[in-house]
């Protein structure tokens, strides 16, 4: 008779410690859908983002944030939906589509058809400072395969996005540092396909 107390008591007890831990919440880079499409010119070619690079420091579930100089902080309740390759190659792909009116054809069967390049990138850093700004490198590299014509393009990209509230601005900045990417790669992509010219657009 006494069991049946003390097994409600401690029943109630981690409820009401779980009802006290705080929520994880899951973010992702993949920016919302926009209403205000603008009419482009179709890219004469498909596009292939290939798996994303990341430093090993930030290749976790949660999400880290530098304080100072030297610090950073692992924020356990604040995570990424997928790993952070993973969504920053969703979150170009769905950009890069978009700017250039074309097709990820990453993971499906090649056509002879139609030219495909491959887009590479390695995340050198990205860095945030809660309440201050997103600093965001990488190296990437644009790769052509047509018949017996082969052809490579490297580049490099810095961006700063100011991030001055909390943590929504945050996000929000975050996933504007992966959108300028697109743009750059974008606008690089359709005048080395085109004229063939070996120059990184700034």
């Amino acid at each position: 008779m006494i069991a049946i107390p003390r097994l409600c008591f401690f029943t109630l007890m981690i409820s009401l410690a779980a009802c006290s831990s705080p929520s994880v919440r899951y973010h992702t880079l993949v920016a919302p859908s926009s209403e205000d499409v603008k009419a482009i010119q179709p890219a004469p070619f498909f596009i292939a983002v290939l798996p994303v690079g990341v430093p090993t420091q930030l290749d976790m579930p949660q999400m880290v944030v530098r304080q100072g100089k030297n610090d950073a902080l692992v924020l356990e309740n604040e995570r990424w939906l997928s790993p952070l390759g993973d969504e920053i190659q969703t979150s170009l792909s769905t950009e890069l589509v978009k700017r250039l009116d074309t097709q990820d054809v990453s993971g499906l069967a090649r056509t002879e058809a139609i030219p495909v390049i491959k887009i590479l990138v390695q995340v050198r850093r990205f860095d945030t400072w809660p309440g201050q700004f997103v600093k965001f490198e990488a190296d990437w590299s644009l790769s052509l395969v047509n018949g017996e014509k082969r052809k490579r393009l490297v580049c490099s990209s810095q961006f700063t996005e100011n991030a001055p509230g909390g943590y929504t601005d945050m996000f929000l900045a975050q996933q504007q540092v992966i959108a300028r990417l697109a743009t750059r790669i974008a606008s690089t992509t359709r005048q080395w396909a085109g004229d063939g010219e070996e120059r990184c657009n700034l």
